[in-house]
């Protein structure tokens, strides 16, 4: 699925190959002192706002890793800057809007983001009060 705007919501529920960039333990390359808590990569093949793939961040797999294929859980939207964020979670792993943002605040905090969640189905999607998206 190549996507040459900023909506990252088709992706919302569906199955993605994630190459990880930034494996869990790693430090952004440009700020030593912001290490990654959790497996960082982007989707080849994509163009997200800022003209490169789109990012995503990756739960519930406690070790480092190159690649990994889940299902995206969630995004995060971002008001303040030019691109959105894709959480990835192994097939069959819920996370809640608080666990989310607790393992994205590393690097999050810097920004006015919000989260829009996949339901359980996948096919309906809630804000940040867990009230229904149409």
């Amino acid at each position: 699925m190549i996507m040459s705007d900023r909506d990252v919501s088709p992706y919302l529920g569906q199955q993605v190959r994630v190459v990880i960039d930034r494996p869990l333990g790693s430090t952004h390359p440009r700020y030593p002192g912001l290490r990654y808590p959790v497996n960082y990569g982007f989707l080849p093949d994509t163009v997200s706002g800022d003209g490169v793939p789109v990012d995503a961040y990756v739960l519930g797999v406690e070790v480092p890793v190159t690649i990994y294929e889940g299902v995206v859980i969630a995004l995060v939207m971002r008001a303040d800057d030019v691109e959105d964020k894709l959480v990835v979670a192994p097939l069959g792993h819920t996370f809640s809007h608080d666990e989310i943002m607790a393992a994205v605040s590393f690097q999050e905090q810097f920004f006015t983001s919000s989260i829009i969640m996949a339901s359980y189905g996948g096919d309906e999607s809630t804000d940040d009060n867990g009230t229904p998206r149409h």
